[in-house]
């Protein structure tokens, strides 16, 4: 039996050793003769899944090691009879911390209090549900998108996009690259998206480059459409609108949201036992090991004589401060994907304990919902 892994897939050497031979590539080197003898491929976006990489290989089954499958041909594999699997939430909670920094930090510099402030969610799934308890959490008004959804379940808790379209003061897009259908999310914003705004809200987008029509979004911001833009996922990535980066957007960073190192354990742990089951190798139940943590996992808050609002900051940003990876990115976007290669290490909420000091027990219980530990 034969693997070939992503090189870039963490905690994953070891897994498959007693039962594979096992080659780590880069995702470009990943070729139509290097898979042609492989059984298994545990991938990411990067690699192209189609007819091309695949035909004639012996490959039975894919797992990537992502939220997105929009880079597996599945229909191909259908025909060609090849079992595929994604890791749907694997690095939700990372990306509920990357939107709660964007907005404390974006809020902060507009000097505005997010209680104040309307959110719209487009797309509520394994993310988009947690950043509406986040916004909840913090007492924003939030509104609920998701078409796919509001069909199975009913419109009771979803609204339409045209009420956040009129309402919303922030719209943040979490939804899967569709690209036609009814639910066909390619260029989801455009220029007949922003005219239908009634606010001036300020646009997010971390779930697909492709969402955003990249010029409309230049419009916009130039014609004071939005009140502002936040870019995690580019069009044409890694050949990102360099104006949009540099001139307009208010954060920009290198499609690092989900790259907690706790999501990146998730992923590998979802494709490991995907491949266990498929195969039968007895590792179902197998966990990553040696998880990095960050220098500090206690965060001290005295919140005397302070408002809720700034002990929630301080707390978010403790953990991730969205203007680092802003700033380097500006640097120098030719290191896109360098940036995205050797991502520094972040951890989500629950790794920290905050060490709280005359702190009211309401605020305490916000942090707790948020996912943080508390210790007196």
């Amino acid at each position: 039996m034969k693997i070939i892994i992503d090189d870039k897939i963490p905690y994953i050497r070891g897994a498959f050793e007693p039962f594979a031979e096992v080659v780590y590539l880069p995702g470009s080197k990943t070729t139509p003769e290097v898979v042609k003898d492989a059984d298994a491929l545990v991938t990411r976006t990067r690699t192209k899944c189609n007819q091309e990489l695949l035909e004639g290989s012996n490959v039975k089954f894919i797992a990537t090691a992502t939220i997105g499958y929009d880079h597996i041909d599945t229909e191909y594999c259908k025909q060609a009879g090849i079992e595929w699997t994604n890791a749907p939430g694997c690095n939700a909670e990372s990306v509920n911390q990357y939107i709660a920094s964007a907005l404390f930090s974006y809020s902060m510099k507009k000097r505005f209090d997010l209680k104040d402030k309307t959110i719209g969610i487009v797309g509520v799934g394994h993310v988009g549900s947690k950043v509406a308890r986040l916004c909840e959490t913090i007492g924003m008004k939030v509104l609920l998108n998701d078409p796919p959804r509001e069909r199975i379940e009913g419109g009771e808790q979803f609204v339409s996009i045209k009420k956040i379209q009129k309402e919303a003061d922030i719209i943040t897009f979490h939804v899967p690259l569709n690209m036609k259908g009814a639910d066909a999310t390619f260029h989801l914003v455009t220029d007949d998206f922003i005219q239908s705004l009634e606010k001036k809200p300020l646009l997010i987008n971390s779930c697909r480059g492709e969402v955003f029509d990249t010029e409309a979004i230049k419009s916009a911001i130039k014609s004071e459409k939005v009140s502002g833009c936040i870019v995690d996922c580019w069009e044409n990535e890694p050949d990102i609108d360099l104006e949009l980066l540099q001139k307009l957007a208010d954060y920009g960073t290198p499609h690092i949201a989900g790259y907690s190192k706790d999501g990146k354990a998730n992923g590998t742990q979802m494709s490991v036992q995907a491949i266990s089951r498929f195969f039968n190798l007895g590792i179902d139940d197998w966990e990553p090991k040696n998880v990095e943590l960050p220098e500090k996992t206690v965060i001290h808050i005295d919140g005397n004589q302070r408002r809720e609002y700034s002990i929630l900051a301080e707390a978010i940003l403790s953990t991730y401060d969205i203007e680092t990876d802003d700033e380097a990115l500006r640097e120098d976007p030719q290191q896109f994907e360098k940036l995205r290669g050797d991502y520094p290490v972040r951890r989500e909420f629950a790794t920290y304990t905050i060490k709280v000091k005359n702190v009211e027990e309401t605020i305490k219980l916000k942090l707790l919902k948020l996912g943080f530990h508390i210790s007196e």
